[in-house]
Formats: C-alpha cells, structure tokens, sequence
C-alpha cells in the first residue's frame, strides 16, 4: 500500500524517474495558513545534490499545491502536492535493467508482481521520500501550531563513528535543547564538529572506492502532547516504527534508551517519579 494514517492519512505516488512524485494529503483541517514556502523550506533541506556526499542528481524539487488550499488557507479537503522530477535519467540504468542490484528492491519487485521499473529502483527509491517529507512540512507546522511540538533529527552515527557519549548527560542535555540550525550547520547533520568531520571523511572514502556504508539518524520531539496512541496494535511507539521501517534502507528503529536498555538493570533504566516545583507528578 502507497497510504498510511487514520485521522492524518498521507499516500505518496511515483517513481524515480518519472514525470514527477508527491503525495496526497487528507485529513487537515480547515482554515490553516498554508503556502507552497512552508512545504519548500524543507524540500530544499532534502533536496539530492548539494554536496559531495548525495547522490549527483540535481533536481530542484519546486514544490507545487494542486488542491486544498485557497487564498493561503486550507479547505480541509485532500491536498494535493506535485514536485516536477526534472534530471531523469532512465538512460543511466540501462545495464542493471537486465542485472538485478544486490541489496535493492529490483529482484523482489521481480518476483512479486512479475514487472518492476526498469529505472532507479521505482517505488523503493528513496526518490519516493520527496512525498513524506512534503507531508511531514504539514504534519510539523500543524503540530507546532497547535501543541507547540518540536521535532528535531540529526546523524549521530555513521558506520562505526558514533558521537560520543551518547548515554552520558551532557548529551542528554543536547537532546533536550538541540535546535534545527545546530544540526545544518555541518554537511553530514551531525551537531559534533569532530564527529561530523570523521563522518564526512568516512563516507567521501567509501565513495571513492565505489562503497557504502550505513548510519543511524536521531530524532527527538519535544512537547509531545500526552496520550497518543491507542492499546493494543496503535501504541504510539508501534505505529511510529511502522513509518520508519517502511523509509527505503532502514533496517532498525529504537525508541529511548533502546536495544542498549537491555544491558542496563531495572534501577539504572527505570524513571522514577518526581514532581515538579509545582507538585505536579
């Protein structure tokens, strides 16, 4: 399925090299301010080609709303949202359209439905991401609008360079404060100089020897409001990991402490309560 949500429900459409991609919002209300500029501001974050380090294809990614808004406000009808792709490159594939690629999607799409596209991968390509993070720009101005949430992400390991002391205070601390800019401030989003120097070096190296490796992204939210989530299939955590998993090369999610809770006792990993200035638990 190309759909996900209940009350927010986001279907992305279209395939690496084709005409164009996007997604098809439901379930914003009426009368938000919305303009293309909210939405673009976070294209151009994702936007391909803008380092040595993404892939070389150059698209502007110009975001356009087709339905579901007038006048800069909401109607609270579907909303629409195309992005043009206009570096295709089908001719680029030509070898691996009789060749399946290890570790992609081509031999699996084979099998299933007995066709697969025969260009960069189709639905599987991370090209498909221009559409959750178009919906996602809607997601996050709603929620920041409404219950003042903060939603911060940032690279914070790559292979085996990790920032350090990532159970430590201090980078608790970081958590609770780190900002959006703080983490674009370097090429690689990771907010440690150091390590984001390693970083880049260690995937310009696996470039240079037609390589890859992998990496782990950190997201924080902050002001979530309480509640969300329902027993027992739609936890909170459940249906996050159900988007997660489905973004292209992921192979892993971990809510809080993690996999690394488990190497921890219950009076080193378990939150006491405490109450605020206030007395509020």
């Amino acid at each position: 399925m190309s759909t996900f949500g209940k009350e927010f429900r986001v279907t992305t459409y279209g395939e690496s090299h084709c005409k164009s991609v996007g997604c098809i919002v439901d379930g914003v209300p009426p009368g938000m301010a919305l303009t293309e500029d909210d939405i673009q501001v976070q294209l151009t974050r994702r936007r391909p080609g803008q380092s040595n380090l993404t892939t070389p294809r150059n698209e502007k990614d110009r975001v356009a709303i087709q339905s579901g808004c007038e006048f800069g406000y909401t109607l609270g009808t579907p909303i629409c949202l195309t992005v043009q792709n206009q570096d295709q490159r089908p001719r680029d594939y030509t070898e691996t359209d009789f060749y399946p690629r290890p570790s992609h999607a081509d031999y699996t799409y084979l099998q299933k439905y007995g066709v697969k596209a025969s260009s960069g991968g189709g639905r599987s390509s991370a090209r498909e991401t221009v559409g959750r993070v178009a919906a996602g720009a809607i997601a996050e101005k709603y929620l920041k609008e409404v219950y003042g949430v903060e939603i911060v992400a940032f690279v914070s390991s790559v292979g085996t360079i990790d920032m350090p002391g990532q159970m430590g205070n201090e980078y608790m601390q970081l958590l609770n404060t780190i900002t959006r800019d703080q983490v674009d401030e370097t090429a690689v989003r990771c907010p440690h100089e150091e390590t984001a120097r390693r970083m880049h070096e260690e995937i310009v190296e696996c470039t240079q020897e037609m390589n890859s490796t992998g990496g782990i992204v950190t997201c924080v939210i902050r002001n979530a409001p309480v509640g969300l989530g329902e027993p027992c299939f739609d936890k909170l955590e459940a249906l996050l990991a159900h988007a997660m998993l489905s973004i292209p090369a992921t192979k892993g999610f971990e809510v809080g402490s993690g996999f690394n809770g488990t190497r921890l006792h219950g009076n080193e990993h378990n939150d006491a309560f405490e109450l605020n200035s206030s007395g509020t638990l």
